[in-house]
């Protein structure tokens, strides 16, 4: 594939910039509809939840591209997992390029977390709440504002020119949030619908809702459950606590070798980044994370480099006797859920194989381990030095009124290597429609309407831009 496109990208014509701006604005309340209608679906692509309402999701998702009234093709497909099992369901949608320009392919994901405890939310998850500035609901932003804003993005992309030359292709996964398990199979089954020559992947952060982000670099992922025994049953613990290990005792132990004093991850064979980072102080680390009064951060070096470039460990469940079902009982068997991110640099595969060497290493008391569940996700790094990226820093600073920060993300993303895999000559770029008080995952998620407008501006503006092509300015 080919591309006519300067090296060194000129301003939007002021025309065609307008006429995005108008196009974008007079298409907001269409756009928020259309996020509240998808928010309303419950599609946790989880074990155990209702795949049912994911498919509903991905109905209306295909249905919303249909209208576009653009692409040759939109289709509902599902591919099986390594393991066999049917994924959940993708839609995938293409229009040939034409003229030498080049095609994008559009990425998001429409199913969403679990809503987590009931009592953290302040209005019910699956009904889109407005406070101030703010729509509320589980998948509000992650990631169901990317869905929408790759949607309103074309729309005005048409009512600057209806018959556009530029390729687009959409990939919008049903199963993100569920490891991404059909990823693969759904790449190799539709390589020819989904070539491209920019990714847009459109499920990242941004610096602050004044201010866009770029995102260059992305942690890997390593999860699994581990289960700690210790004995072949419970026992009393008055008649035998002081001499019997029981599980919890160990895998509190265990757990407690994971990380250093200072709360840096020590774990021999997990590396770091070496990468310089903006300056981010406590006070704005504090705020974003709501650390409680007298609550100390943990690790060392710069904050950002701690978040973007150096492993993480967090233990993000326990399968143990509730407080209000406690006995007076040594626990045989306690589990565990576990999610490290990883630097880039390093690959999941190897991270891995230190945390588990760790955990073996370190068993305490004898206690048996046993590991199961585990996904891993490899690390990101985004080339910038390419053509695409350089529109995207144009496209970003015409429609937010400031440049972007180049910035790194904690989170991983992993299925980006797995595209980098299939289509090596495409150029990646990582947007979003998140900010810090996103509370992605968390009770409350929220998306500011006013990101969303820019998001939705700046990718009108990026797909005007490769329409153009050799004849921008």
């Amino acid at each position: 594939m080919t591309s006519t496109l300067r090296p060194a990208p000129s301003a939007t014509p002021p025309e065609l910039l307008e006429t995005l701006r108008r196009s974008v604005r007079d298409g907001l309340p269409q756009a928020i509809g259309d996020l509240s209608t998808l928010v309303r679906i419950p599609s946790v692509s989880w074990d155990g939840f209702d795949a049912d309402h994911v498919q509903r999701s991905a109905e209306h998702t295909a249905q919303l591209l249909r209208e576009l009234g653009v692409f040759e093709s939109v289709i509902v497909d599902r591919a099986p997992t390594p393991s066999g099992v049917l994924g959940q369901p993708a839609v995938l949608a293409r229009r040939p390029a034409r003229g030498g320009r080049p095609t994008v392919l559009l990425y998001a994901h429409h199913d969403v977390q679990p809503p987590g405890d009931g009592a953290g939310w302040d209005s019910p998850p699956y009904e889109p709440t407005l406070r101030g500035d703010r729509l509320y609901g589980r998948g509000a932003a992650d990631d169901k504002a990317g869905v929408v804003a790759h949607v309103a993005a074309v729309r005005a992309l048409l009512e600057a020119d209806p018959d556009p030359e530029v390729g687009l292709a959409v990939f919008i996964e049903g199963e993100e949030e569920f490891g991404s398990r059909s990823f693969a199979a759904l790449l190799e089954r539709h390589r020819d619908l989904l070539a491209a020559d920019v990714i847009v992947v459109a499920d990242s952060d941004n610096w602050s809702v004044d201010t866009p982000s770029l995102t260059v670099a992305l942690r890997g992922n390593v999860t699994f459950s581990l289960t700690v025994s210790t004995l072949a049953h419970a026992s009393h613990s008055g008649m035998l606590g002081g001499a019997v290990p029981d599980a919890m005792l160990a895998t509190i132990a265990l757990l407690a070798t994971l990380h250093d004093a200072q709360g840096s991850v020590a774990v021999d064979g997990l590396t770091s980044h070496e990468q310089a980072v903006p300056d981010l102080d406590d006070d704005r680390l504090r705020s974003d994370a709501g650390l409680l009064e007298g609550v100390r951060p943990i690790g060392r070096g710069p904050v950002l480099h701690r978040l973007w470039a150096q492993p993480a460990i967090t233990v993000t469940g326990i399968d143990a006797p509730s407080v209000q079902n406690a006995s007076n009982t040594l626990a045989p068997t306690i589990t565990v859920k576990i999610s490290a991110r990883i630097a880039p640099g390093q690959r999941a595969a190897d991270a891995y194989a230190a945390i588990e060497r760790h955990l073996h290493d370190h068993a305490p008391f004898g206690a048996h381990l046993s590991i199961a569940s585990v996904d891993l996700g490899d690390p990101f790094l985004v080339d910038v030095d390419g053509w695409a990226a350089d529109e995207a820093i144009v496209a970003m600073t015409e429609a937010w009124g400031a440049a972007p920060v180049l910035a790194g993300v904690g989170g991983s993303i992993p299925f980006i290597s797995q595209l980098v895999e299939t289509f090596p000559d495409a150029q990646v770029l990582v947007t979003g429609v998140e900010d810090p008080e996103t509370r992605a995952h968390s009770p409350n998620e929220s998306l500011h309407l006013g990101v969303l407008h820019r998001a939705v501006l700046t990718e009108a503006v990026l797909l005007a831009r490769l329409n153009a092509g050799a004849d921008l300015g």
